[in-house]
């Protein structure tokens, strides 16, 4: 059973079509409030903003979803889960509210996605005010997998294991990865409620095909990080045993000017572990690009 808190956010969203799929959206839009694009990672959901939700709201208009095959959105069974089917559904939630150009704030499996945005921005197909990038494989070569996620990714084992997937077994990976602070009980729960609904394990197996997707595009992707001229900030838990310090550290060696915020003890759901400490970054970044004027009006 979901807790009160994730039966909130359930009520305070709704389904609406985007780009042909039925897709979960949370919204906090106020008239005058630059836009924020909140993009969640893999395996869970937009509910993964639920505890930096109200300090964001405050400063912007905040748009999320659950994308394709995760949470409360459509998990078809014969989907490809490309990023770039991802993406669109992206543009088409900017479209449906009239943003003509967003701040993105993204997480994990969501860090990629936003890579295809700024690679389309690159090419005129989008317009971004600026990147924020918490844990997640932007670099395919510093991506750790843990040996759940290799054996989903194998064609046979994959979708068998995801289909005797427990509880029990999420829980002690998502605590094999987090730092001094791991999420609640109760929140790990409410993920789960988020996985399993709508036959979502047997989609696990599938979205799991990021990491393929990550090596065949490395040059479109991280070409993209590297040479755009949107502002970007990286804010990583160094604790992280999957995409921590040694993700800093190769952020550092390949982006011009990094700017990268380290947090000690904070393992790979930064905003779930520390969101104080996450939006304490995170309006430091906007604070800096409003002082250069590289903060846009509203779209």
């Amino acid at each position: 059973m979901p807790s009160q808190f994730l039966s909130d956010w359930i009520a305070a969203g709704g389904t609406r079509r985007l780009a042909g799929c039925r897709i979960f959206v949370r919204t906090s839009v106020v008239a005058g409030k630059a836009p924020l694009l909140l993009i969640h990672g893999y395996p869970t959901a937009s509910y993964d903003w639920h505890r930096v939700w109200a300090r964001l709201a405050a400063r912007y208009s905040l748009y999320a979803w659950d994308m394709l095959g995760f949470g409360l959105s459509e998990k078809p069974p014969s989907s490809a889960y490309s990023i770039a089917q991802q993406a669109d559904i992206c543009g088409a939630l900017l479209d449906d509210h009239g943003v003509a150009a967003a701040h993105v704030l993204a997480h994990d499996y969501g860090d990629t996605v936003a890579q295809e945005l700024l690679a389309r921005e690159r090419e005129g197909g989008i317009r971004l005010q600026s990147v924020c990038f918490l844990n997640g494989g932007l670099f395919p070569e510093t991506h750790r997998a843990r040996p759940i996620q290799k054996l989903l990714a194998k064609p046979v084992i994959g979708p068998l294991l995801a289909r005797t997937m427990t509880y029990a077994k999420f829980e002690a990976t998502m605590l094999s990865i987090s730092g001094r602070h791991p999420p609640s009980r109760e929140e790990l729960q409410d993920l789960w409620v988020l996985i399993e609904r709508d036959g979502g394990r047997q989609a696990l197996a599938r979205l799991i095909n990021y990491m393929e997707q990550r090596r065949r595009n490395r040059a479109r992707w991280v070409g993209a990080l590297v040479e755009s001229s949107v502002p970007r900030r990286l804010v990583c838990g160094a604790a992280d045993p999957v995409s921590g310090a040694h993700l800093a550290e190769r952020y550092r060696q390949l982006v011009p000017d990094p700017d990268v915020v380290v947090l000690d003890g904070v393992g790979h759901y930064p905003q779930l572990e520390d969101p104080d400490r996450v939006v304490d970054a995170y309006l430091e970044f906007r604070a800096r690009l409003d002082r250069a004027g590289r903060s846009m009006p509203p779209g």
